[in-house]
């Protein structure tokens, strides 16, 4: 693999992990997740972030992504729920479970 494909995969995997978390933000808005009274239930927001680390796994198996491309992944994923405006506690729980589908086999 030369070097301007390495940068070009880069690209193409942060690119999909901000799309990743805009989805799950079109789904799950950060103001629902910072509002007092939380409007959704947990069964919703399971659903939600499991079809995200599905759509994580189905991309994971078509790159073959190794372990620092899972990490930076995984950093993006979590800087740009972030940049969204979600709360600590959710960024942890999104973050983690996107690590732990990608790690599944």
């Amino acid at each position: 693999m030369g070097l301007f494909s390495w940068f070009s995969a880069n690209k193409e995997l942060d690119l999909f992990a901000k799309t990743l978390a805009q989805d799950i933000a079109k789904r799950y808005p950060p103001s629902m997740d910072t509002a007092p009274e939380k409007k959704i239930s947990a069964n919703r927001l399971t659903k939600i972030l499991e079809d995200a680390y599905a759509k994580a796994k189905r991309f994971n198996q078509e790159k073959a992504l190794g372990m620092y491309k899972k990490a930076k992944f995984g950093n993006t994923f979590r800087w740009e729920l972030k940049e969204l405006g979600y709360s600590k506690e959710f960024i942890e729980v999104a973050t983690e479970g996107l690590i732990v589908y990608l790690s599944r086999k």
